[in-house]
């Protein structure tokens, strides 16, 4: 698609005009830079972005972050904000990870502390987290009747049933880890059994869990209120789903919506943008039980966390609360949500779709956690296997940029299958060592697939969100350890 016209607004800032495909209601938003962008015309990120701008409703602009590539139906690292009342919802704005997100908990512990011990700690994590494609849990299976509470009170219910992490933790997970409206008679009986023993695994693909060193901050007023207080310090980074469950409940629901757009006469230039009116039965359907997934992800991300730190106990023989391991942030980038948000002037009800994007509210804003609102939202950008990861702050940009959105993470450079053609499992591990980091995975095959090489550059995709102004950096972290599926 070279053949796109694009109008350069900024150094970073690049339009498509609404004149460029017939049907398109508003504009396509680019914040990409020269380099970045080029990678974007060689798959279809950016036709994506032209359709998803003919979805009825849509305010503004279809929105493409630094770190997009092709998806399904949108672009991942797409935003589209629809009116609440004439817009619509579509699952394809999602995506089949529903609450994919990250957490980030830091540690007191430095790394001349855990390095002596770092091969013991990764191989515990990996031992007490399963890992991989299909991974369950032998030790712990939720009753159907707990499945269906976590999937209405989230993280809390694992945290009160089962003591899986602290209260504390709560305040700090979006939507303090439940998003109201989930209905779990909504969910299929193939998704719920697919759930029940998946509660604290990590899953396949490119969900991982690392052992981080502070690289480097620049930001350190708002990193100490958030705990990460010199260069060398010791955190951990989860970055995981809503598993098989948050699966299948969306390839129940595209078959749903497919019909949907049928009914009620919406002409789509991609069947993969299969969506309804959000005042529909239809969409109502799907919201709630899309509402399951994402507590059913907050859930998992929490259990999670109670492992990490059995593990860290285990090796350190100390209590976590005595090795400082507090939760910082857990935000998801896969998910659809009713917020208010200005437009032309006026706030609007939105139902905005974040795609392979993160939340980004600034200071002041009455959803971020009271302890962090003078100082805005932490975000948490992962990078691919063996490089950095940033934290930044939500901005006041990001409001009037891009419905309070930035970018999730790297981006895929290079497909699956290319990355296989070009690697070996042993080359990928030697690498990993000659950087000093040690890796633990279920699957060569999945090592391979998420080579270092097969992704963008996550710093050049922070400079971006951080240039533009919809999320501003705050502190870089490097790996030293990593468990992937």
């Amino acid at each position: 698609m070279n053949n796109i016209p694009l109008k350069k607004l900024d150094e970073n800032v690049w339009v498509i005009d609404k004149n460029f495909k017939q049907g398109m209601r508003v504009p396509v938003t680019i914040f990409a830079s020269e380099k970045l962008l080029q990678k974007m015309t060689q798959d279809r990120t950016l036709e994506q972005g032209a359709n998803v701008a003919m979805l009825p409703g849509i305010y503004k602009a279809s929105i493409v972050l630094p770190d997009a590539h092709e998806g399904y139906g949108f672009p991942i690292g797409g935003v589209a904000a629809m009116d609440a009342t004439d817009g619509v919802i579509s699952p394809g704005g999602v995506g089949y990870d529903i609450n994919c997100g990250v957490r980030l908990m830091v540690t007191n512990l430095t790394v001349k502390d855990v390095m002596p011990k770092l091969k013991e700690l990764v191989d515990t994590i990996f031992r007490n987290i399963p890992a991989g494609l299909g991974s369950r849990r032998k030790d712990f299976r939720v009753s159907p009747s707990d499945l269906d509470r976590i999937a209405i009170e989230g993280a809390r219910y694992v945290i009160e049933r089962y003591g899986l992490g602290w209260n504390e933790d709560i305040k700090h997970i979006e939507e303090e880890g439940a998003l109201e409206g989930a209905d779990p008679s909504k969910v299929s009986p193939t998704a719920r059994s697919r759930g029940e023993s998946q509660i604290g695994t990590l899953g396949s693909g490119n969900h991982f869990l690392e052992i981080q060193r502070v690289d480097k901050i620049f930001n350190r007023e708002a990193a100490k209120i958030m705990g990460i207080n010199h260069e060398n310090q010791i955190t951990v980074l989860v970055h995981t789903g809503s598993r098989g469950y948050g699966h299948q409940i969306c390839s129940d629901y595209l078959k749903v919506m497919e019909r949907a757009a049928h009914k009620y006469g919406i002409r789509l230039p991609d069947r993969e943008l299969a969506c309804a009116p959000a005042n529909t039965p239809e969409a109502d359907q799907y919201l709630k039980a899309f509402t399951c997934a994402v507590n059913f992800a907050f859930a998992n991300r929490q259990a999670i966390s109670h492992w990490v730190r059995q593990s860290f106990e285990e090796v350190f023989k100390q209590p976590a609360e005595s090795l400082g391991m507090k939760l910082v942030y857990d935000v998801a980038h896969n998910i659809v949500k009713l917020e208010k948000h200005k437009v032309n002037g006026e706030t609007k009800d939105v139902y905005v779709h974040r795609k392979g994007a993160t939340r980004s509210f600034p200071a002041g804003h009455p959803l971020v956690p009271s302890d962090y609102r003078s100082i805005g939202q932490p975000v948490i950008i992962p990078g691919s296997m063996g490089t950095a990861s940033w934290l930044l702050l939500g901005n006041p940009k990001a409001m009037e940029l891009s419905f309070g959105s930035t970018a999730h993470g790297a981006g895929r450079e290079m497909s699956r299958a290319g990355a296989k053609r070009r690697y070996t499992g042993l080359t990928v591990i030697k690498e990993m060592e000659n950087k000093g980091i040690i890796v633990r995975s279920d699957s060569t095959e999945t090592l391979i697939e998420e080579a270092d090489e097969a992704y963008k550059n996550v710093d050049e995709v922070v400079e971006v969100s951080h240039a533009v102004g919809i999320a501003t950096k705050v502190a870089r972290f490097v790996p030293i350890g990593v468990i992937k599926g």
